[in-house]
């Protein structure tokens, strides 16, 4: 016999959800619509008066080199650190789950990553990467002579919070990988090892298609991760620089908000910014999933 619940009063499940509406109205569509009306207005910096300006913060967006430039960074950051943590986090949780012996020690110590700060994470690649004191800056340079300096080198400071984004987020992927490589059908794996399939033909024939639903979970996933989350790592190691080489979109909202308090072109470029990752995802539904196999 199967259990329902009956509501004795129809008004009861509108009571129920009626504290998580208004938390979500509050915080989440109250702000998104106070940042479009305020995105065409034209504001002094105290805040004190507004003249309504049309489209022209955004005409001024889009001609601004610095915003075009930004662009280009955060695309560039955005996908080099999901390849980089989806793909560790693949590797990863691979040979994990063909561990022996202390499996669930080693799942542990490499889950804990996630529970770090973003900001945390910037910090602690900051210790490890700056040219005077950072241990592996200095073996790059004693060791490969490479002069490695990401204060001073955009390409350096860039890499540099790729690798602390990416690195913190590494732990994550391997969760959702660990659990779609134990829902791998071990009869499959051990029929492929005996028609004399190799183990990467085994990946990539059997192991790899299995994982596409969460394969593409994880990118969509990673990709908002790049573009919002890292805001803590940038703003701790780098400030957006040098030269602007660390500022990407998210940022540049924050230096023209809170810093040059043009509040009618950082909620212009926070609308952007919504349409852009909207459009992004929207993409990867309608053209990638299509190359999604759902186990059915």
């Amino acid at each position: 016999m199967q259990k329902r619940s009956v509501f004795k009063s129809k008004y009861l499940p509108y009571v129920l959800i009626l504290p998580q509406l208004l938390v979500t109205l509050t915080f989440f569509y109250w702000p998104a619509a106070q940042g479009l009306i305020q995105s065409f207005f034209l504001s002094d910096p105290f805040g004190q008066s507004n003249a309504f300006v049309w489209f022209d913060n955004y005409v001024a967006i889009f001609t601004d080199p610095l915003y075009l430039k930004s662009i280009g960074i955060t695309v560039a950051f955005s996908l080099t650190t999901a390849f980089v943590s989806i793909s560790l986090g693949l590797t990863i949780a691979t040979l994990a789950n063909r561990a022996t012996r202390c499996k669930a020690l080693i799942r542990t110590m490499l889950v804990w990553p996630y529970a770090v700060a973003p900001a945390i994470s910037g910090i602690l690649w900051l210790f490890l990467l700056h040219p005077s004191f950072g241990v592996v800056a200095l073996a790059l340079k004693k060791g490969f002579g490479f002069n490695w300096n990401p204060v001073l080198n955009g390409g350096d400071a860039l890499a540099m919070v790729i690798v602390a984004s990416a690195w913190k987020e590494i732990s994550y992927n391997f969760v959702f990988f660990m659990a779609g490589l134990q829902a791998v059908p071990h009869s499959l794996i051990e029929a492929a090892s005996m028609d004399g399939a190799s183990p990467f033909r085994r990946f990539r024939s059997i192991t790899l298609p299995l994982l596409s639903p969460t394969l593409f979970f994880l990118t969509v996933m990673n990709i908002i991760y790049a573009f919002f989350e890292t805001f803590g790592v940038i703003h701790a190691v780098t400030q957006g620089g040098p030269g602007g080489s660390t500022n990407t979109l998210v940022y540049k909202v924050y230096q023209d908000g809170f810093i040059g308090l043009d509040m009618g072109s950082s909620a212009a470029q926070s609308v952007i910014l919504m349409v852009l990752i909207v459009g992004v995802t929207v993409f990867q539904f309608k053209f990638i999933e299509k190359k999604v196999q759902y186990a059915g």
